[in-house]
């Protein structure tokens, strides 16, 4: 079992910066691939990035060069900095766990947290 706890959104302006934070728990250990992944409404649940335990790194086109993942395992962290910050990037955003210890496997998801950018 994994428990995940997103903190860190809020209301910015457009231009402007926020930094997410996932605190993970359980059984990190068996824990892999980790993600933040975002849902506006009306839209489905979109992959914003994802980094693997070795370091490696996907981004959505929507924010490359905008958005920076990053994990601390020894901390329990996931952190997503948000820069030039825009209104399309209103969303509930979500930290996932991919979660693998044979024979079970799984994904893990955390509450969500809202972000909301003005014009």
């Amino acid at each position: 079992q994994v428990q995940l706890v997103e903190s860190g959104g809020g209301l910015v302006q457009a231009g402007g910066s926020l930094r997410l934070s996932c605190l993970f728990a359980g059984d990190t250990v068996h824990i892999s691939t980790m993600g933040w992944y975002r849902q506006a409404p009306g839209k489905e649940r979109g992959l914003v990035a994802r980094i693997s335990n070795s370091g490696i790194t996907n981004y959505a086109d929507s924010i490359k060069g905008r958005f920076t993942i990053s994990r601390d395992n020894a901390k329990n962290t996931l952190d997503l900095q948000m820069n030039s910050l825009k209104p399309d990037d209103t969303a509930v955003y979500y930290c996932k766990a991919e979660y693998y210890r044979y024979p079970r496997q799984g994904d893990y998801w955390g509450q969500g947290t809202q972000v909301t950018v003005s014009a």
